[in-house]
């Protein structure tokens, strides 16, 4: 394949954008369709590749995948090693634990099959997460697996029905993505189904460029340069993707494999030797990235500055230099390392770190590094551990699942809320044992009561309110209702206050004891940010924001008590967790909180003593 300096070029214009945008520069939010621009080339690279192979009937896999491994393997590996001990030192056991999980995944070409599985509502910051990037690896590497499968064995039946098929399987591809981003968002951006188009489109310039050559086309090739630059700084984390918007890049990167020869005004702009040379060691710098920035956010309390982003770019450059000189160079020489050896390293390093994470994993991320008593502080962000089974998500099949009773059939409570009240209704339910009596516990993520708006989600919510309400108002053994919902970012909206009012004056009709508690103070930052200062400075106390900025945050909560009925009972945890200028996230060495919202079990059973003592007879 005849070497074209354009395409390095077109390397680094996909590379520095996605390296910024991660960096957290704004202006370049649309910097991640840089990796819609990668996925492009490679299509057209490999298929090029296979193409020329196949017709000169040289094909063969194993010298594919080899040459796969020689590109991809080499440096993977060494920035996954060189991460190691930094997650080591600087990550607490859940993180470690997360980065272990994704050592396994990297190695088995599977990390956004992972990082898909990984994204919820609770999930750790993904700016956190040193190996995250890895899902566009895997999208390739699953491509490298089958298309050139799918290539030989469709070949029979002629070069030009084959060009065919791939259109028809980027055309389904392209429609499942614009299905996607409505349906099944985080799917569609990690896993290659939707993804597969941006590859394919890659091909289909291949086929084409195969066919005719290289077009000389300033016009053309100008507008698809300006296509990528335009969707660099027009887009950002709102705009669909992949979906029919990533058509402008894709295109655009189309527009000038097809059009920009060497004579062209574009093709001499992508071919300098800045551009070329950047472009050389995009792939060690696109490695490289992402473990910088992460660690940088693991090891800072906030985030850091553009200066401290802007030198981490730099160093992410400058160490791609020296990978790709001494291990990307190497590794490609076929003289210095035989075929034998490469696939015997390639074996062995995915042996080494899906071992290493494995035993990551089973060691709930190695928490034998600590002591003692630096592991019973640790424990101290646990969640309910019923969550999974007794807390719903805004599905409609979760208005027939059953709902879950804790510890005795006996029971005059329930727990009535959104993801707020988890832990609240497993701290109560503890509280009780002493009793023998039980607790019901119903609520579901993210809604915020039977207020109905349009949309399934709202539909979700409202329906399951009401079957709930129907059920606590019809047995007579429940007495006492404790409402909880994280609504800091709406109380202050008159009709969602008026449809909690009218919820509270329903139930107190049905003779039940009403026990509204208010959302806890934010913590300000994610709890791990809190624990890694704790452990580090030996703190037994650590607060979190003021009481003056929760009071702005939180200031609708006023009006809400002004509507309530006045016989309610209202318990406010900043009455608890703050003292006349601050609010704690972490008291005499334990946790309130389990990420930066939601409160512990052990923050929750603040609360929950609260309730017994004052509001239940036993």
């Amino acid at each position: 394949m005849k070497y074209r300096s354009e395409i390095d070029g077109l390397r680094a214009l996909a590379v520095i954008p996605v390296i910024l945008f991660h960096a957290g520069f704004e202006l370049f939010s649309g910097g991640f369709v840089g990796v819609d621009v990668f996925f492009v080339i490679s299509g057209y690279l490999i298929t090029t590749i296979l193409i020329e192979d196949i017709e000169n009937k040289r094909f063969s896999l194993v010298n594919f995948y080899e040459r796969r491994a020689r590109r991809i393997l080499p440096a993977l590996f060494f920035v996954m090693l060189v991460c190691i001990p930094f997650a080591w030192i600087w990550m607490l056991p859940d993180q470690m634990r997360n980065f272990s999980q994704s050592l396994v995944a990297v190695s088995l070409f599977a990390s956004n099959v992972l990082f898909w599985r990984e994204s919820g509502y609770f999930d750790a910051a993904a700016e956190e997460k040193p190996l995250l990037h890895t899902w566009s690896l895997a999208v390739e590497e699953q491509y490298y697996l089958l298309f050139p499968i799918f290539l030989i064995l469709a070949w029979r039946f002629g070069k030009n029905r084959v060009f065919w098929m791939i259109i028809v399987m980027a055309a389904i591809s392209l429609l499942l993505s614009e299905w996607g981003w409505r349906n099944k968002a985080t799917a569609n951006f990690y896993l290659a189904p939707t993804r597969a188009w941006e590859l394919f489109a890659g091909s289909i310039t291949a086929f084409i460029v195969q066919k005719q050559g290289v077009l000389k086309n300033n016009f053309l090739a100008l507008l698809g340069l300006g296509a990528i630059i335009f969707s660099i700084f027009a887009y950002d984390e709102s705009t669909p993707f992949p979906s029919l918007y990533a058509l402008v890049p894709v295109l655009g990167v189309v527009l000038l494999i097809l059009y920009a020869d060497k004579d062209t005004l574009t093709a001499k702009l992508l071919g300098t030797k800045a551009l070329v040379g950047i472009g050389l060691i995009s792939y060690s710098a696109y490695l490289w990235h992402q473990p910088l920035l992460a660690f940088a956010r693991i090891k800072s309390f906030n985030e850091p500055s553009h200066l401290i982003t802007g030198i981490l770019v730099l160093g992410s450059l400058l160490l791609a230099y020296f990978t790709w000189k001494y291990i990307e160079m190497p590794f490609r020489n076929k003289l210095a390392i035989s075929k034998a050896k490469i696939f015997t390293f390639s074996i062995t390093g995915i042996l080494i770190f899906t071992s290493f994470g494995f035993l990551g994993h089973k060691e709930n991320g190695f928490y034998q590094r600590y002591t003692e008593g630096e592991q019973t502080f640790l424990r101290t962000t646990a969640i309910n551990p019923l969550r999974p089974q007794c807390h719903f998500s805004q599905k409609l099949s979760s208005l027939d699942k059953k709902t879950c009773n804790y510890f005795f059939d006996t029971r005059s409570i329930a727990v009535v809320g959104n993801s707020h009240g988890v832990e609240l209704a497993y701290a109560i339910a503890q509280e009780l044992k002493p009793y023998k009596k039980g607790l019901i516990h119903h609520t579901i993520s993210g809604c915020k009561h039977n207020y109905q708006k349009s949309g399934e989600e709202q539909t979700v919510c409202y329906r399951w309110h009401e079957k709930v309400l129907d059920s606590i108002k019809n047995d007579d053994s429940i007495e006492t209702v404790v409402l909880s919902y994280g609504n800091a970012s709406y109380i202050g909206n008159a009709e969602y206050r008026r449809s909690l009012v009218k919820m509270i004056e329903s139930l107190r009709e049905a003779g039940k004891k009403i026990v509204l508690v208010l959302q806890a103070p934010l913590a300000g930052a994610h709890i791990n940010k809190y624990l890694s200062q704790s452990l580090l400075n030996k703190d037994t106390d650590v607060k979190g924001i003021t009481n003056a900025e929760w009071e702005l945050i939180y200031k609708g909560y006023h009006l809400l008590l002004e509507e309530i009925p006045k016989n309610i009972n209202v318990i406010n945890p900043k009455d608890f967790f703050c003292d006349d200028i601050s609010c704690y996230v972490i008291k005499q060495n334990e946790a309130l909180y389990f990420d930066d919202n939601h409160l512990s079990i052990f923050g929750a059973s603040i609360i929950a003593r609260h309730i017994i003592s004052e509001y239940v007879d036993k």
